[in-house]
């Protein structure tokens, strides 16, 4: 019993880690009305401390969520260099406050500012976050819609087969939308700024899923299977969106909102199972390899997109899970009846986990 709790505590705290908060206005709300001091807000533990309340009390309301104290030891020595008439003050500060609570010391303290600079304008940060959500929520519920085409049995074959590529193409290029506004283009395009570039993109979710929809859009073998981590990421947009822009109206209320509300607290469960698929196709590449559709090349390929996903933090978590379960089924077998194996597994996992 003890164990499946801390399985579920490790799980959802790998899913309040996938969380896009980036692309949450809500969260840029919230971590702007905590006060901590400066050298303490540029932590990143501190940082993931606040993100994973924030998840607990926003988006999973789960009370069995649990979110550790923040430890405040390795902190307090900078501050009594920074700070040492108020070491002690600012440590006990350390904690969740939102402005609004303190708005008297918050007008006092930007009273001047605004004496002199006059009303401040809207940021335009908002409205451009705002167009990039609108853009990704249209792609995505355009890929939905295609996908589901592609995976329907009575569409016709060449209308499926279609459908199916676009729904890679259109993911593809929502991965690409996405990157692009969250880490730009490279400062200078000459190796060493496109390699600073590439390194900071490619343990992310949206690189994963770009290579992703590459294995499968040029690929002359039709594996509808291989939708379903598509379709889990465009719900999950979608549902999004629709929640934090249309709980006013009507319509979502009446037909949309339980929906939206079972995809958003169940996205746990839709990324273990994208990860199952994507592992499965793996050794479904493999069969192929024994028909005359086979496909060296992309087989290979995928294979090193599922290290990829092994090791990245967002995708990890899911995919070793999944393969310890693998492990503990298949090793046990392939030493009992099997036992000539045991040296090409032990240079398959040196290959794994290197």
């Amino acid at each position: 019993m003890g164990e499946r709790e801390e399985d579920s505590q490790r799980l959802k705290k790998i899913a309040a880690a996938a969380y896009d908060y980036e692309n949450d206005p809500r969260w840029a709300e919230y971590w702007s009305n905590i006060l901590i001091p400066p050298h303490m807000a540029s932590r990143s533990d501190v940082r993931d401390h606040f993100k994973r309340k924030f998840y607990q009390r926003f988006i999973v309301q789960d009370p069995e969520l649990v979110v550790e104290p923040m430890s405040m030891g390795s902190s307090s020595q900078p501050a009594k260099q920074t700070f040492p008439s108020s070491s002690s003050s600012s440590s006990s500060a350390a904690s969740e406050q939102p402005r609004a609570r303190n708005s008297g010391s918050t007008a006092t303290r930007t009273s001047g500012a605004t004496a002199t600079s006059g009303p401040t304008p809207t940021p335009a940060p908002t409205s451009l976050r705002w167009d990039r959500q609108t853009i990704q929520f249209s792609v995505n519920a355009w890929v939905f819609v295609v996908a589901v085409l592609a995976i329907f049995p009575i569409i016709p074959r060449n209308l499926s087969n279609r459908a199916y590529r676009l729904s890679f193409m259109g993911t593809a290029c929502s991965s690409l939308y996405s990157l692009y506004s969250l880490y730009g283009k490279p400062r200078a395009w000459n190796l060493q700024a496109v390699q600073v570039w590439f390194q900071s993109v490619i343990a992310t979710k949206d690189f994963i899923y770009f290579l992703y929809c590459l294995m499968f859009v040029s690929s002359h073998l039709y594996l509808k299977v291989a939708l379903i981590p598509i379709l889990c990421r465009a719900l999950e947009h979608v549902a999004k969106f629709l929640r934090h822009n249309f709980t006013r109206s009507s319509l979502y209320r009446k037909y949309l909102e339980e929906p939206c509300v079972w995809v958003e607290s169940n996205a746990t469960t839709l990324n273990i199972l994208s990860s199952h698929t994507e592992i499965g196709l793996g050794f479904l590449l493999i069969i192929s390899l024994l028909s005359w559709q086979r496909n060296i090349i992309q087989t290979f390929m995928y294979w090193q997109l599922l290290k990829l996903m092994y090791h990245a933090p967002v995708t990890a978590g899911y995919h070793q899970s999944v393969w310890s379960k693998i492990g503990r089924t298949v090793i046990p077998l392939v030493h009992r009846y099997a036992p000539f194996l045991n040296t090409p597994l032990s240079a398959i996992q040196r290959w794994w986990f290197r």
